[in-house]
């Protein structure tokens, strides 16, 4: 079975991450295969509306740890840009509503996918985490720039600082989920929400969607420039290789601020 597949019935494509022993988490193979299929659902016309959703009992537990690649600073930029941002802002630039369809965790980049949907669908298991701290890191794929869509900065920062797990009920309190389900109704209500809208008049809806992207006052481009020059550094510092250490030792992190 491909580590993420794609299938497509009456106008609505779903797009599954595929790797279900390993809660999801992503690897270079997943973040190409999620680049192409991103890329041709942005231009098939056949597809009205798109579903992200992750197969087992998580959406996306992350970046895969453990297969992190070590580099000099300005091969990390490269491979940040030409992997884990290209397929971010090939989601994000899909001109028809895209649903995540959210169970377990979707934490890390994990929610960083999540968030660069449209519209999140969270069963009652779906936990959420910007877990970057954790591992001496600063938020990837996007995540400072979606959450500000989403809720305020404050509140952002809270997350981002604390790393603290929420769940879904709470995630729907503060705004960043539309809807909370029972766990086995999760892909009957993403399903029917995607079959609602692409029933409906999607080039309209798609020009709706860059309407409100264009009022976001920093664009997305923009903020992953930023993104890029800023992670690079954070991958060669100390604290990012004690955070590692820690999560694959499964005890406590001893940051230094290094």
């Amino acid at each position: 079975m491909p580590v993420v597949e794609l299938t497509v019935e009456d106008a609505v494509a779903t797009v599954t991450l595929n790797r279900p022993e390993k809660l999801n988490a992503l690897t270079d193979e997943m973040r190409a295969l999620l680049l192409e299929h991103f890329t041709a659902l942005k231009y098939d016309d056949a597809v009205r509306a798109v579903i992200v959703t992750g197969a087992g009992t998580a959406f996306c537990s992350g970046a895969d740890v453990s297969r992190m690649a070590q580099s000099d600073l300005r091969a990390r930029r490269q491979r940040i840009q030409r992997g884990a941002h290209a397929y971010i802002t090939a989601l994000h630039s899909i001109e028809k509503p895209v649903i995540a369809a959210v169970r377990g965790p979707a934490v890390g980049v994990g929610m960083s996918i999540a968030l660069a949907c449209d519209l999140i669908v969270a069963s009652e298991t779906a936990r959420f985490s910007q877990i970057f701290r954790r591992i001496g890191l600063g938020p990837d794929g996007g995540a400072a720039w979606f959450l500000l869509q989403r809720i305020p900065m404050p509140l952002a920062k809270e997350l981002m600082f604390s790393g603290r797990m929420i769940d879904a009920a709470e995630a729907r309190g503060i705004g960043i989920v539309n809807h909370v389900v029972p766990d086995a109704a999760l892909m009957e209500k993403a399903q029917a929400m995607a079959e609602e809208f692409a029933a409906g008049p999607t080039f309209a809806l798609g020009l709706a969607k860059k309407q409100l992207h264009a009022a976001a006052s920093v664009s997305l481009a923009d903020f992953l420039e930023i993104e890029s020059l800023m992670q690079p550094q954070l991958q060669t510092s100390a604290d990012h290789a004690e955070g590692v250490a820690a999560f694959r030792e499964k005890r406590p992190a001893r940051f230094t601020g290094r």
